[in-house]
């Protein structure tokens, strides 16, 4: 699927669209937002979680000429492509971006990989304060701008039939993969530090939610409804 292409040809529409006076974009709130506002709905609004994913053939296919995780979840076509994948097949109430919570940690000084066997993988784990010191802020236009482009593509091409749902990773989840270094079964090296070093614990809660506040803020100004 060129996504590009897509919103090419749904731009000339609509400029035809607004030549004879009919928008091709619905301006109703969409359905999912309006449950979540608590407003009336007709039905119940479908949203399954994991939507876009390994039980799509079209998406098994993708990843064969696309091994790495990364680059299906950092490079704006694909992101956007397998986004919409589950839309163009099913048309659920919303359509929530192809990423991972672990996305905005380069950008933070804090490198790491996905790895086919072994899943996140944050060679440096951080459990001393030097080393938390070294965490730094970060611009989601420098650091992730892809996911900006990434989200701006969707909306444009769900024309808001459905909602646009972005995708962070709470400060506590996003700590535990930072210290444990990865994902863990016993969570020793969190808890032991949560308990022996809280005030450690904090300090790296604190620059992270400081962060995914910014991250979050900058999803909602390109597009996200929900998050």
């Amino acid at each position: 699927v060129d996504i590009r292409r897509r919103l090419q040809v749904r731009s000339a529409v609509e400029v035809v669209s607004s030549d004879t006076g009919v928008s091709s974009d619905t301006q109703e709130t969409p359905l999912l937002l309006k449950a979540i506002k608590g407003e009336s709905v007709e039905r119940s609004p479908v949203w399954m979680m994991r939507q876009a994913g390994r039980y799509m053939k079209s998406y098994q296919d993708l990843c064969i000429k696309h091994p790495s995780f990364r680059e299906r979840s950092e490079n704006v076509e694909l992101s956007a492509e397998i986004s919409l994948q589950p839309w163009y097949s099913f048309k659920p109430d919303g359509v929530i971006l192809f990423s991972d919570i672990l996305t905005p940690l380069t950008a933070m000084n804090i490198p790491f990989d996905i790895l086919p066997s072994k899943g996140p993988i944050i060679p440096s784990p951080i459990r001393t304060k030097e080393q938390i010191d070294q965490v730094t802020a970060f611009d989601p236009e420098q650091g992730t701008a892809f996911v900006g482009e990434t989200l701006q593509l969707l909306k444009k091409e769900i024309a808001n039939q459905a909602t646009l749902l972005g995708f962070v990773g709470a400060p506590f989840t996003l700590a535990s993969y930072i210290v444990e270094g990865g994902s863990s079964k016993s969570f020793f090296n969190i808890k032991r530090m949560a308990f022996s070093q809280p005030e450690i614990l904090h300090a790296l809660l604190q620059k992270l939610a400081d962060n995914i506040t910014d991250y979050m803020r900058y999803q909602a100004d390109n597009g996200a409804q929900v998050i």
